[in-house]
């Protein structure tokens, strides 16, 4: 076998192996993409800011570039390192696991079918220029390096696609509501406390009317024209659309699709602070909905916040609720609030010398002002009293929002995993304290998307931690520091207590080698995979 045979296989070799490499990289990279919305400058910001660029198999790939391109040794002498690198890149990748793995849509498909012709083209045409095996190799894999750009320009070329399937899409589903004019729309939103509040009113309007609500975290004006297309039938009589938003406008634009003519603002709080940049641009945006209501319409709102109950309303009636007996300026409260490891009971007051004593499996206190604007809902549209007081004690506690479970081994477990905020993290710390049969138990990464604030606010919970658990568990390094500076500056909980590891799993670990019967452990928070 000549040199050049030999050349020729081992340049074969490395392009099969690279281009191999390309698949798992771009779907990936899409991932994270579709974690972001299919926006552009939402994944260039989750970019810059994550040290994304700077990973180690990216590193390797950039060594393995070099090693192709390197003039001095022959080229079948630096493929073989550069293959053995893209290989064990490959690996790695392969067996990473994700807590949103990337969802094939039909949009998804065609950005990596975009992605992969743009690819082929850049290699084809290197081919074309040079006609070297070498350059073809190092084109390709500088392709898989530098996929962000790939990425990023694939969503670009599709823009105008996307925008007309999008378009589409809402004619069907403006028209399906059309045609359905007798529908009752109950509009949700909040920086947190929406998706309970959804499960939590369509389980009481159920008992009642056939009723719809917009599916999983469907909150967007895509997910809300899916569920109209997909779900939304004509003897339907209420349908409940939550309506989330990361920027001022995306309230706006939900409501002028669905005209909702009741709308549920839960909270006002500091979430997405990295994107909205203001606590007055989330209370601008939240109340859009508010202010898209009919004048004969309702506006449902939790005076428990200062920046909702400090927000004249004119433009139509308004009912405000709150989960602290004390605020008579609320026509809804709920009163006589008592936890127990069974659930809670609690009365909530209204107008007219309304009064419903009500039992429930939820915990929290954001649990039981979320059950209070439904109730309150419940009771205007008409909703006897008895089907409400069965639809509370019969709700099931939303995942990984304060659920509660007990394991064989006796500890009680309680999910608090999805996406917390200051509010809630500070609400499921005084549940935790509560429990004082065994040992407390935290386990956290902290909160994200706070900006600015972000270290302050996971400070403020690293006291709460310290003054409610007898244990902390601090997960990664995003929150590290803010987190056990609140514990220590707090000065409750010993040093000894507080422990610190790189992932959940090596969390679980260590929580399985001294956790007794008794103990009760709470799973505050899991970062997405766009945060380390």
């Amino acid at each position: 076998m000549t040199p050049h045979d030999i050349q020729l296989i081992t340049g074969l070799t490395l392009l099969i192996i690279t281009l191999a490499y390309m698949i798992p990289v771009y779907r990936r990279d899409l991932m994270m993409l579709q974690q972001n919305s299919y926006r552009n400058e939402r994944y260039a910001r989750w970019f810059t800011t994550s040290n994304e660029s700077t990973t180690f198999p990216r590193i390797l790939g950039c060594i393995a570039l070099f090693l192709i391109l390197i003039y001095k040794i022959p080229f079948r002498v630096c493929a073989i390192p550069a293959a053995i690198i893209i290989v064990g890149c490959m690996i790695s990748l392969l067996r990473r696991r994700y807590k949103k793995p990337l969802v094939m849509t039909a949009r998804a498909r065609r950005i990596f079918i975009t992605m992969l012709a743009i690819s082929y083209l850049l290699a084809a045409g290197t081919w074309l220029l040079t006609y070297s095996l070498q350059y073809l190799c190092a084109m390709v894999l500088l392709e898989v390096v530098a996929s962000p750009f790939i990425l990023l320009g694939a969503n670009l070329l599709l823009r105008p696609v996307e925008a007309r399937i999008n378009r589409k899409y809402y004619n069907e589903a403006r028209d399906i509501l059309a045609s359905m004019p007798d529908l009752r729309i109950i509009g949700i939103t909040g920086s947190y406390g929406k998706t309970s509040t959804k499960h939590y009113l369509h389980a009481i309007l159920s008992s009642h009317f056939d009723t719809l609500m917009t599916p999983g975290s469907y909150n967007t004006t895509l997910g809300v024209i899916r569920t109209i297309r997909e779900y939304l039938q004509p003897y339907n009589e209420i349908f409940i659309v939550e309506m989330g938003a990361k920027q001022l406008g995306d309230i706006r634009e939900i409501c002028d699709l669905v005209h909702p003519s009741i709308g549920i603002v839960t909270a006002v709080g500091e979430q997405h602070l990295e994107s909205f940049k203001s606590i007055e641009n989330v209370q601008r945006t939240k109340f859009e909905l508010v202010d898209s209501l009919p004048s004969d319409g309702l506006a449902v709102i939790n005076d428990d916040f200062p920046m909702i109950a400090s927000r004249q309303v004119d433009n139509v009636p308004v009912i405000r609720y709150t989960a602290r007996p004390d605020d008579l300026t609320a026509q809804y409260r709920a009163t006589d609030i008592a936890y127990t490891p069974a659930g809670t009971t609690f009365t909530i007051v209204g107008p007219d010398d309304f009064s419903i004593d009500l039992t429930t499996r939820l915990l929290g206190e954001c649990n039981i002002s979320n059950l209070t604007a439904a109730v309150a809902v419940a009771v205007y549209i008409g909703v006897p009293a008895d089907k409400i007081r069965y639809a509370v004690e019969n709700i099931e506690p939303v995942e990984h929002r304060l659920s509660i479970r007990r394991t064989a081994g006796g500890l009680t477990i309680i999910d608090d995993a999805f996406n917390s905020n200051p509010h809630g993290s500070r609400m499921a710390m005084e549940v935790l304290s509560q429990f004082t049969g065994g040992r407390r138990i935290v386990i956290t990464p902290g909160m994200i998307e706070l900006g600015q604030r972000q270290a302050e606010l996971n400070r403020d919970l690293g006291g709460h931690i310290s003054r409610s658990a007898d244990i902390a568990i601090i997960v990664g390094e995003y929150n590290r520091e803010a987190l056990t500076a609140g514990i220590a500056s707090d000065g409750t909980m010993p040093r000894e207590n507080v422990h610190t590891v790189d992932t959940f799993t090596q969390a679980q670990q260590l929580l399985m080698s001294f956790a007794a019967a008794g103990d009760t452990v709470i799973y505050e928070n899991d970062l997405p995979d766009t945060f380390k």
